[in-house]
């Protein structure tokens, strides 16, 4: 079939263009330094700083101990193929939705990326004082409770070999023994709680979404603000988790071609 050649836009926004530019030589091409982006672009290095500190804002980049700059957890291929992560998603929304309204609490889904957790949708609560949407978002994976449900299902050898490649990525590698105590829990009581962990004033509650052979590929949460989160109401929260999970399996299972 012939290609049709690209206009470029009328209202062209160069500083878009410009970042999507870097955010594409950083995942073909490899590790960047300030000045060889400024090149590249044909702008100021200060320009190209600009730009590449928001990429790393949004987890696109990532900046390595020299100063320069590689592609960052978003730009990593993911375990999941895009089909599946799509189907996922999409499975995932109605359910999301339910429980912002239900719970009035914002809810999330995300998988795992190797030693990261990326939020692939997110539905924000209605109440003013609330957690923003985290969609698009990427965290380390023991920071986040479908993280740390994803790590639980994983063997010794395999957690170990995650947590070393977290050290090669990442200044937020987790103590191994410590973490291995804290999987064991969260596999016996099926959930986990996030005091905190990933971002300060927050608290989250997950629980895990499992496909037809039953190994979990994702984990749904609700993220309140810390001062709203009462542990008396705890069970109650999983229970609704629980059931929004079991939903999002029964529309994953319809939706296998």
């Amino acid at each position: 079939m012939d290609k049709t050649p690209k206009d470029r836009p009328v209202y062209a926004v160069a500083s878009v263009d410009h970042a999507l530019l870097l955010a594409t030589v950083l995942q073909l091409e490899g590790r960047l330094t300030v000045a060889e982006a400024a090149a590249r672009l044909g702008v100021a290095r200060s320009t190209a700083h600009r730009l590449l500190q928001m990429l790393v804002y949004r987890d696109f980049a990532a900046q390595a101990a020299d100063k320069s700059y590689r592609a960052g957890p978003v730009l990593e291929l993911a375990a999941h193929s895009r089909s599946d992560t799509a189907r996922l998603r999409a499975a995932a929304l109605p359910a999301l939705e339910r429980l912002a309204e239900v719970v009035q609490e914002s809810a999330n889904v995300a998988i795992r990326v190797g030693a990261t957790a990326r939020f692939i949708a997110s539905v924000e609560s209605p109440q003013s004082l609330r957690v923003g949407t985290r969609e698009g978002m990427v965290f380390p994976a023991h920071r986040t409770t479908a993280g740390l449900l994803l790590l639980s299902e994983l063997d010794a050898g395999e957690l170990a070999a995650v947590i070393e490649t977290a050290g090669t990525g990442q200044s937020d590698v987790p103590d191994l023994p410590r973490l291995v105590r804290e999987l064991e829990l969260i596999r016996r009581q099926g959930f986990a709680v996030n005091r905190e962990e990933s971002e300060r004033g927050v608290t989250a509650i997950g629980v895990p979404v499992r496909n037809a052979d039953r190994r979990t590929v994702a984990g749904i949460s609700l993220s309140m603000p810390s001062v709203r989160y009462d542990p008396q109401q705890l069970l109650r929260l999983v229970d609704v988790l629980q059931r929004a999970g079991r939903s999002i399996e029964a529309d994953l299972r319809q939706a296998v071609p």
